[in-house]
């Protein structure tokens, strides 16, 4: 009986093997689904990257190789290794139109993040509605250039309807865009406008996180409102604050569509910012060369204030983390 059971059990246990060699893999349930997903998935996401190579990366890697050639459109790029950066160098109109713009960047950022913190703390204490609140963004969704004709027909010395109640006032009207000490401010607060209601609207969503008991706590300890503010409010928004500086910061630095339809750079150049001047360059002068380096110029220059930006909001942590 032992040796009958012995024997048996050998068949079966190679037919087990046998079947174990024999099956077939299984493939998970989720696999062929996830490759699925994948393609599609990629799908997706092409005709971002086919935009991002042809309208961001390829004009970045041209302008960079232009900018060490002398080009004038008609003729092919000639390399010249430095001498545009050389030139760049002694170039004193370039560093003039810097010195507006760093001008104009200062202006734009400390009247622009006063008027709109103003502006977002009066929307968080008195403006519960959400119709005002939406209309404070619209100067944004206007275009530049309408901004521009708009507020040179309401700053235009004869007809213009605010020299029409200076010159009631005063007797005479200013000079607003013609004048080389009012064009850089007259185009700050041009700027400022436009951008106001998406900084107060950036501050007033800061506002919105603070919590309701820090304030509380704070009158009952006989903090007045204006030691709160400075207390309370202003280092709990300075992730915010840190945030809205660096992109008012950019933008300013990328002025141009206000200056071309107002001042176009005059008068005297008072107002040459330096995108004006990489716009004259190229498309008046047609040293698309030179322009270039200005470019990349101004690329590593805001390249630096990016990594700024990254510094400052790391050093900037919110109190309430």
């Amino acid at each position: 009986m032992v040796v009958t059971t012995h024997n048996n059990s050998l068949p079966v246990r190679g037919a087990t093997a046998a079947s174990r060699v024999d099956r077939p893999r299984r493939t998970r349930p989720g696999a062929a689904a996830h490759r699925n997903d994948a393609k599609i998935a990629w799908l997706l996401v092409l005709p971002a990257i086919l935009g991002f190579g042809v309208f961001f990366a390829y004009p970045t890697i041209r302008g960079i190789y232009l900018s060490f050639t002398e080009f004038h459109v008609l003729s092919a790029p000639k390399w010249i290794g430095l001498a545009n950066f050389i030139e760049l160098i002694a170039d004193g109109v370039f560093w003039k139109s810097l010195l507006v713009t760093i001008y104009f960047v200062v202006l734009s950022v400390v009247l622009g993040m006063l008027v709109s913190l103003l502006t977002a703390v009066i929307l968080h204490r008195l403006a519960a509605s959400t119709t005002v609140r939406g209309l404070m963004i619209l100067p944004f969704l206007i275009s530049g250039v309408v901004t521009a004709l708009t507020w040179s027909l309401m700053l235009d010395p004869s007809l213009g309807i605010l020299n029409v109640l200076i010159t009631k006032i005063f007797g005479h009207p200013v000079l607003f865009l013609g004048s080389g000490g009012w064009a850089v401010p007259t185009l700050a607060a041009i700027n400022v406008w436009k951008s106001m209601g998406y900084n107060a609207v950036l501050i007033f969503a800061g506002l919105q996180t603070i919590p309701a008991t820090i304030y509380e706590a704070g009158r009952i300890d006989g903090a007045s409102e204006v030691q709160m503010f400075r207390r309370l409010t202003i280092p709990l928004l300075r992730p915010i604050l840190v945030m809205v500086v660096i992109l008012t910061v950019i933008s300013s630095f990328q002025i141009f569509d206000i200056v071309a339809v107002t001042t176009q750079g005059g008068p005297e150049n008072a107002s040459n910012v330096l995108q004006m001047y990489i716009y004259n360059k190229a498309f008046r002068q047609f040293d698309f060369g030179y322009a270039a380096t200005m470019s990349l110029a101004l690329f590593v220059l805001l390249i630096a204030i990016t990594f700024t930006q990254l510094r400052m909001a790391r050093a900037g942590e919110s109190d309430t983390n």
